[in-house]
């Protein structure tokens, strides 16, 4: 082989490298829509949606049926108001239900559609009227932990012992527990 197509394997093989680099970059940033077919809009109206972004992806089942077209504020009910792309080939009945989710313990967060029974389905510019907002891992936080100190942890004022010690209230001291000689 000459040095000249060397050079050109070498060059599309960089080519063909940097082109796998920019795939894989598209789809970890959720860009890169493969098969785009026909869409229909729909609205979600939440109270908080938490860290949902534009082009989250919506699933149902799992199956991811769409993305997130846009995130607003209604100016008058302080909702946010969620716009879904929704692909063409999924219909959903009226009464679905739109959650906000989130993959796994600290993932990204995406809209879960719960179909529900309804006859008549979901046309476009139509809002979803059940909704249920995003759970925020602080508020839950804020919330065991107020929950837990109003019921008591099992130890004394003013002590920092863990429940089930020495001075937790109904435990015997283990100078109690030894039989007397």
């Amino acid at each position: 082989m000459g040095k000249k197509t060397i050079e050109t394997l070498v060059g599309l093989f960089v080519l063909l490298g940097m082109l796998g680099l920019l795939f894989l970059a598209l789809k970890a940033a959720n860009l890169g829509s493969v098969g785009g077919g026909d869409t229909y809009t729909i609205q979600a109206r939440f109270d908080n949606i938490g860290g949902l972004k534009p082009r989250a992806p919506v699933r149902t089942a799992g199956v991811v049926v769409g993305r997130v077209k846009s995130i607003g504020l209604d100016p008058k009910s302080y909702q946010g108001v969620v716009t879904l792309e929704i692909e063409r080939s999924y219909q959903f009945p009226k009464d679905t239900a739109a959650k906000i989710l989130t993959a796994g313990l600290l993932g990204d967060q995406y809209i879960g559609l719960e179909p529900g029974g309804d006859d008549k389905n979901l046309a476009a510019g139509e809002t979803v009227a059940q909704t249920q907002s995003a759970v925020v891992l602080e508020n839950l936080i804020g919330q065991f932990l107020t929950g837990r100190a109003e019921a008591g942890t099992g130890t004394a004022p003013g002590t920092t012992g863990a429940p089930g010690t020495a001075n937790a209230p109904g435990v015997p001291t283990p100078a109690a527990s030894e039989p007397k000689k």
